[in-house]
């Protein structure tokens, strides 16, 4: 009988959740951690019991983990990201030049073949692979030093690479996403990239139709149509047809502007998820209501779905990378919020139920189908 494991990072530590293809009782095991910043774990598709963790202190600096058993039992790995060559400028947010520094790792990407290969996304944003299960790590300089790189200017979380998402049908193609630089494309393996951004506007930049300069906040594809992908962004929900030639906005009859999740429905690749979020200061959902919009077109056309979610007096925030979906049918959807709840819902939620109300602030969820 299939088994769903749960990964998920806090500002507090990491927890592993499990339950049976049911989703209907689960084992909650952490704090993993315990006082740690946990901004991404993630398990390796090529083998599920090898886990990595991004662990991070403002005082002891960053340090990944590794696990061999799915999360019993955790090694310290490699924590060196230096920079190829010497990092030169980005943009600050007074427009002033700034140097390149190394803060943290947003986002762990392990490869779909070779549980030994993982990249990183780091604040400032670069790119870091690592071929021997994370001891070592090299930065693909292509990406950092792009043309339009000393342009580059930090959101409000930062300048970091929080989104990586690698083409099943072409191991050379990937797209990433900075903040608040917009969506880079490889097909040549990270060696080269291009700006992905033609159709996104950003009215309170500049150039709203600048090559690069947006707020992009999550992409997210469905395994069977590698070009098509959806994208969450201040001020958008996006879709591209084309694998990022050109997008257009999907937003369609959404609550509000902003969001941070974005996520696809594992059996059905029109199916869509969002949590709109009120406005880009508040940073919690609109009229105190915690709504999950689900398209089954693709876009434009929204459903709320509230069945199990508390309607009255919430005012959580759901971050960028605190959502999952699990690969069974029906299919489960996963997220955790600022308040330190995990939902779950086993139906492609239609209905909710917490799994566990009082974690620290939940960073990032991630989910594992196990045989």
């Amino acid at each position: 009988m299939s088994r769903v494991r749960l990964l998920v990072g806090t500002r507090k530590g990491a927890f592993v959740l499990t339950s049976d293809a049911s989703r209907k009782r689960w084992e909650v095991d952490g704090p993993h951690f315990a006082g740690w910043e946990i901004y991404h774990v993630k398990g390796s598709p090529a083998n599920p019991e090898r886990l990595y963790a991004s662990q991070s202190s403002g005082w002891f600096g960053q340090v990944l983990q590794r696990s061999n058993d799915g999360g019993k039992s955790w090694e310290a790995v490699g924590n060196q990201f230096s920079y190829d060559g010497t990092p030169g400028k980005h943009t600050w947010y007074d427009g002033s030049p700034h140097p390149w520094e190394f803060k943290r790792v947003w986002h762990l990407e392990p490869s779909l073949s070779d549980p030994e290969t993982v990249y990183a996304g780091v604040e400032d944003a670069a790119l870091f692979k690592s071929s021997d299960g994370a001891q070592t790590w090299s930065e693909l300089p292509g990406l950092r030093t792009h043309q339009t790189a000393p342009g580059w200017a930090p959101g409000a979380g930062g300048l970091c690479l929080h989104t990586i998402v690698i083409d099943p049908s072409n191991a050379e193609r990937m797209f990433i996403a900075i903040s608040s630089s917009g969506v880079f494309r490889t097909d040549d393996a990270g060696q080269s990239w291009r700006p992905a951004n033609r159709g996104l506007r950003s009215n309170y930049i500049p150039d709203p139709d600048a090559e690069v300069g947006h707020c992009v906040h999550r992409i997210a594809m469905h395994p069977s149509r590698p070009n098509v992908l959806f994208m969450q962004k201040h001020w958008d929900v996006m879709r591209t047809d084309d694998a990022g030639e050109s997008w257009r906005e999907i937003s369609g009859d959404l609550p509000s502007d902003f969001g941070f999740v974005i996520d696809v429905h594992a059996n059905e690749p029109d199916t869509i998820y969002v949590i709109p979020i009120k406005s880009d200061s508040q940073h919690f959902v609109p009229d105190g209501k915690l709504r999950v919009y689900r398209s089954r077109t693709g876009g434009d056309e929204w459903q709320a779905l509230t069945n199990g979610l508390p309607q009255k007096d919430c005012y959580v925030n759901v971050l960028r990378e605190a959502m999952a979906v699990d690969s069974l049918d029906p299919c489960g959807v996963y997220f955790g919020t600022s308040g330190g709840q995990v939902y779950a819902s086993a139906n492609a939620g239609d209905t909710w139920a917490p799994i566990v109300r009082d974690l620290p602030a939940v960073l990032s969820v991630e989910v594992q189908t196990l045989a």
